[in-house]
């Protein structure tokens, strides 16, 4: 048998651990990361990274956006618990959820039976955050920090053999190398990628602090959030449906520091180290499926893998050992491209 030459389009976190787990599975195949963006450029980047998957997460059903979350908890957990854990940026973390309107908001059915923790507050504990909250939860959870993710990954499929190239792929017809398959984890890019009007930027602003003080985090009403990380604390946020504006909003940044320091006053005292903005590619439902185009009069394989929304860090490893499968299966369909 030739040589397998799988190309994965996207370096975020979902195309960084999508090649890692086709070279795990194909250990003698040619596996080439083709993206115009790595490391800092990514959404990823961005993001805190607490497996807290919302309910605007969903694949095309209910008993697989479950294995999913379920894949992706168990594969964070047991890289955690490995002596790469630390260096890999996964950490095991408790906090608090409140709501001063809605109790459904602080319940999370998908994390109620995964994590080991997940129960409603006191009513002292109420009253530990300024604020007229009604109604709480505490949870354990894990978080994953991309910041050294990312490099620690792309460290790993390197040393594999795996070769990263720069370039941006406007078109599956830009890809002038033959390969058994293509792996499609280009994010928001695949909404003109593959005319997919599915996909919808939804923009984030965070505020990233020197607060080594929060060891816990909170969320709020109105998309509140602090996350203590690794080596600072991620204040949020928004979601702006359909926006594409990749620029720092002063709006947006004032807003989210008063709503983070009214739900924690000690932040009054936290420097700002920076403040970024990402545009999650959220999809109803998240796109993990095989598909054959016709392109030059050949025939190309593909697995797409992408639409995550805000959810990409926390569901990537579930979509993931998903989308290697569906590599498995649409390779033993059929000859070479």
């Amino acid at each position: 048998m030739s040589e397998l030459n799988i190309a994965v389009l996207g370096a975020g976190i979902v195309g960084l651990t999508t090649a890692f787990e086709l070279k795990t599975k194909f250990r003698n195949a040619n596996i080439n990361v083709i993206s115009d963006k790595f490391n800092e450029d990514t959404t990823s980047y961005v993001a805190a990274g607490l497996f807290r998957p919302g309910s605007s997460f969903s694949g095309p059903t209910e008993e697989l956006t479950r294995k999913w979350i379920k894949d992706s908890y168990n594969y964070w957990d047991d890289l955690r618990n490995t002596s790469e854990g630390n260096k890999a940026g996964v950490t095991q973390i408790s906090g608090y959820i409140f709501s001063s309107q809605y109790p459904n908001i602080v319940r999370n059915n998908y994390l109620e039976k995964l994590v080991p923790l997940y129960r409603k507050v006191t009513e002292e504990e109420l009253t530990l955050c300024p604020g007229e909250w009604k109604y709480g939860c505490f949870f354990t959870t894990l978080l994953t920090q991309s910041t050294e993710y990312l490099p620690w990954i792309t460290l790993k499929l390197q040393t594999a053999g795996v070769n990263f190239f720069t370039s941006t792929i406007d078109s599956f017809t830009d890809i002038n190398k033959k390969y058994d398959v293509i792996v499609n984890c280009t994010g928001l890019g695949a909404k003109f990628l593959c005319n997919d009007n599915k996909l919808v930027p939804m923009r984030g602003q965070v505020l990233k602090v020197d607060a080594p003080w929060i060891k816990t985090f909170f969320y709020g009403d109105y998309d509140t959030y602090i996350i203590p990380g690794f080596n600072c604390v991620t204040l949020g946020g928004c979601r702006q449906y359909d926006s594409y504006d990749l620029r720092i909003n002063k709006y947006d940044g004032l807003s989210i520091k008063e709503r983070c320091e009214s739900l924690v006053p000690s932040l009054k005292g936290a420097k700002l180290i920076s403040e970024k903005v990402g545009l999650r590619p959220h999809r109803d439902p998240v796109r993990v499926e095989k598909d054959i185009k016709t392109i030059n009069d050949r025939k190309i394989k593909i697995v797409h893998n992408y639409g995550h929304g805000g959810y990409g860090v926390t569901t990537a490893p579930g979509t993931s050992l998903y989308a290697v499968d569906l590599v498995t299966e649409i390779l033993s369909g059929g000859s070479k491209l």
